[in-house]
């Protein structure tokens, strides 16, 4: 079988892994946005390696040739290009477990409502030019009719159970942590005789992340695919979640009356969120500082969640058997219209407020930010990754003015960091996922998902640990396993 890496590939975004069966069976896990569009950098991979021909259209290969697609869990760069595979001419089905469905479609049916927004806006001008990017555009992004035929041809798939593919192959869906319904998957294929097994990991989650369960245990394989982002890093905060969150809640809301601004993804993020202040407020009697979560999209995943109370870990589902409540506390309220998002701005006491995207990048969060960010007493939280040059990454900075739609603000807020509510696993943890299989009889060790100075650092930790077969591969490389 062959190993072909489309995406994710010496970066961290866009997932996109196609194996290749002897009879000509095709099997695509993943199928992400590409949030970064940048090239693979230039460096050997070890291994015999061929590249993989371009296909002129939104994927190197025919969407057609596909037999069947394999979804880790719901993120975008995960899940994100699906409905182009369907539009491109896919025909099959998507395996993945029940919470991703519900997950995926709602950050599908989100992002085909911003596609249609560009697109409406783009069709008021009056411009030729602007006629012709719209009519680009409609060719491009996919919109709400992609995303049904999408979530139409998805079976859901249960943990730990073995499903047979076809007569030469099954898979399995493992816990991976990281978000409600991730998972790793494991792939047994026999050829000639001979059986073979690889694992994607997807992303790696952390232990006693709020409301997740821990990453499985993964039986001995022949081929190890692993995400890195965390490769060549270890998580700062050290604290326990409702610690950090109460020492911070504590500095911004209580010990001065200001308002505490948390930028947070929708998608897992703002439940983590949600829960923790609850248990915050529940158990350790904190004041009943007003919370507003802002956001559509973290409302209807929040939704999901308690729709899957039984598949969170064990130390959740008794806080709900106990309080019957996981994300509902006294003081908290849910902003449905973007009136009541920019009344906000008029609320005279302390309270928090949570809203998207959490790279303060887009989302209704720029509007709080841009109303707060000149204000001494309020304090910005950013609670996870920033990518380069998003608001986000330059309040971490400490830039000392920031541009917000145009208008020049001067940062006089305070601005804090803390990391324990980062779903991914660090390099502890991804050491412990690899360490699971034996040095002798892996093959080959696969990065992707991580940034190249991360996989390097974290391909020289696995050879001093024993592991040298370790493979970093570039975007458009093929493997004969």
């Amino acid at each position: 079988m062959k190993l072909s890496f489309l995406g994710a590939a010496r970066q961290v975004t866009g997932s996109m892994y196609l194996l290749e069966l002897e009879d000509d069976y095709r099997i695509l896990i993943d199928c992400g946005s590409d949030m970064e569009r940048s090239g693979p950098r230039e460096a050997g991979s070890n291994g015999q390696a061929t590249p993989v021909v371009t296909h002129p259209g939104l994927f190197p290969f025919e969407a057609s040739s596909i037999n069947l697609v394999l979804l880790t869990h719901a993120h975008m760069d995960h899940s994100g290009n699906l409905p182009n595979l369907f539009r491109e001419g896919y025909e099959g089905q998507i395996l993945c477990t029940e919470p991703t469905f519900a997950l995926a479609n709602v950050l599908l049916k989100d992002a085909a409502s911003l596609n249609q927004k560009r697109i409406n806006e783009l069709n008021v001008s009056k411009k030729q030019r602007v006629k012709d990017r719209q009519v680009q555009m409609q060719k491009d992004l996919y919109l709400d009719l992609q995303v049904r035929e999408t979530m139409e041809n998805v079976v859901p798939i249960g943990f730990n159970r073995k499903f047979r593919v076809t007569d030469n192959v099954d898979v399995t869906f493992m816990p991976a942590g990281h978000l409600l319904g991730a998972a790793h998957i494991l792939i047994n294929v026999t050829e000639n005789g001979e059986r073979k097994s690889i694992c994607f990991s997807g992303d790696i989650g952390r232990k006693n992340y709020p409301l997740l369960v821990d990453p499985s245990t993964v039986p001995p394989v022949d081929y190890l695919v692993c995400e890195s982002t965390y490769g060549n890093r270890l998580h700062e905060n050290t604290m326990s979640p409702e610690d950090a969150l109460a020492d911070i809640i504590q500095q911004a809301c209580i010990d001065i009356p200001g308002r505490l601004i948390i930028p947070s993804f929708s998608v897992g993020r703002t439940q983590a969120l949600l829960y923790t202040l609850n248990r915050l407020y529940t158990e350790r009697g904190f004041p009943p500082i007003k919370v507003f979560s802002d956001s559509p999209m973290g409302y209807e995943s929040t939704k999901v969640y308690m729709q899957h109370i039984k598949m969170l870990n064990g130390e959740a589902r008794e806080f709900y058997k106990e309080n019957e409540s996981l994300f509902d506390f006294e003081n908290f309220q849910f902003l449905e219209s973007s009136k009541a998002s920019k009344a906000v701005s008029n609320y005279g006491e302390p309270c928090i407020i949570i809203s998207s995207s959490g790279m303060v990048q887009g989302g209704r969060v720029e509007y709080h930010v841009a109303e707060n960010i000149s204000n001494p007493y309020a304090t910005i939280l950013i609670i996870g990754y920033c990518a380069e040059g998003t608001l986000g990454w330059r309040l971490m900075n400490g830039q000392s003015t920031l541009t917000i739609k145009g208008k020049e603000h001067q940062v006089l807020a305070n601005v804090k960091k803390i990391d324990v509510f980062s779903g991914h696993g660090d390099r502890n943890d991804l050491i412990n996922f690899v360490q699971m299989q034996s040095p002798e009889t892996l093959r080959s060790i696969f990065l992707v998902h991580g940034e190249y100075e991360s996989m390097e650092s974290f391909k020289i930790t696995l050879a001093e640990e024993g592991y040298p077969q370790v493979i970093i591969p570039k975007k458009g490389e093929s493997f004969e396993l």
